[in-house]
């Protein structure tokens, strides 16, 4: 098998068939499977996949999970579950246009040096304002903090060669972070724009809130610096707290001048009791991943398949 296409699916019915559709006509050249993982849907994605599948089950492979684990846990069953010589990740909602993998393909067929293509956002100027900066403050914090490089505008549109798919497959973290996972595994990556479309039906996924939750993952997940930061500018605030002290007891023993002592301590109070209760936060969030990670459950659960043998578990 050449191409193992991955496709998580979270309601997304409105948009199977037209993704189906172009996907079969762009590949037609490419001797191709097509793994859909139904995300624990709440409409009638599978009964779609379903169909899909009986239509033709020689090209269509379908993995229904028992509930919706994320899109990334989606990704990792796909994945796991691939067996071609390249594996590529799209998304369902039509925004990522199959037009681009035979490119990816060829590019890839000619260019050995390269292990693994990220498909760049190239319209960004589309982008409010507002987006668009949050977005930049992102990778301009995560590089900072991070030991992994993260590239502006790459997505998860990515295609991977088959010794890249096995190194994602063997990191088993249940918090999974698949930008981050890509750029941490190593490889050698070709950065090819491409321009996102927009969704031709249903609602995102990945409303403003649920981008800042996404975002905070990849710090978190990378990073140990913010819990560092912390202990940093606990001792910031220490030495601070310690000059304003002496500065007390100057102006009140020597200088003879009367201080506020209830206004100044409910400052002090204030002020670090906010600081403890970051670091508390932080430290909360880190060992939450850490409880998470022993505990050992599996990323994903399967409750369907089809056109699956077993043995590819």
């Amino acid at each position: 098998m050449k191409l193992d296409v991955v496709i998580p699916c979270f309601n997304e019915e409105g948009n199977l068939n037209l993704l189906f559709d172009s996907l079969t006509k762009h590949l037609d050249d490419i001797h191709y499977n097509l793994i859909f993982v139904n995300d624990g849907s709440s409409d009638k994605t599978f009964d779609v996949l379903k169909e899909l599948y009986n239509k033709s089950p020689d090209k269509v492979k379908v993995i229904n999970l028992s509930r919706n684990f994320g899109q990334d846990a989606a990704t990792y069953a796909g994945l796991k579950h691939s067996t071609a010589e390249y594996v590529v990740s799209i998304d369902a909602d039509m925004q990522h246009d199959p037009q681009y993998l035979s490119k990816m393909v060829r590019f890839l067929d000619e260019n050995k040096e390269y292990d693994q293509i990220s498909m760049v956002n190239k319209n960004r100027n589309k982008e409010n304002a507002f987006i668009k900066f949050l977005k930049k403050s992102f990778y301009h914090i995560i590089n900072k903090i991070s030991d992994t490089k993260f590239v502006s505008g790459a997505s998860d549109f990515r295609m991977y060669r088959r010794q890249v798919v096995e190194a994602i497959v063997s990191l088993e973290e249940k918090n999974r972070f698949s930008k981050g996972l890509s750029s941490w595994i190593g490889f050698n990556t070709y950065y090819m724009e491409y321009e996102v479309n927009e969704r031709h039906s249903g609602k995102t996924k990945y409303p403003l809130m649920a981008q800042f939750k996404y975002a905070f993952e990849g710090i978190v997940n990378f990073s140990v610096k913010p819990i560092r930061a912390i202990s940093k500018f606990g001792l910031f605030i220490s030495f601070i707290s310690f000059i304003y002290l002496v500065y007390i007891i100057i102006k009140s023993l020597i200088l003879k001048i009367s201080i506020a002592t209830i206004t100044t301590l409910i400052f002090v109070i204030i002020l670090l009791g906010g600081v403890q209760l970051i670091a508390i936060g932080l430290i909360g969030e880190y060992l939450t991943r850490t409880f998470t990670e022993t505990k050992k459950r599996p990323i994903y659960i399967i409750k369907d398949k089809l056109g699956l043998n077993d043995e590819i578990l």
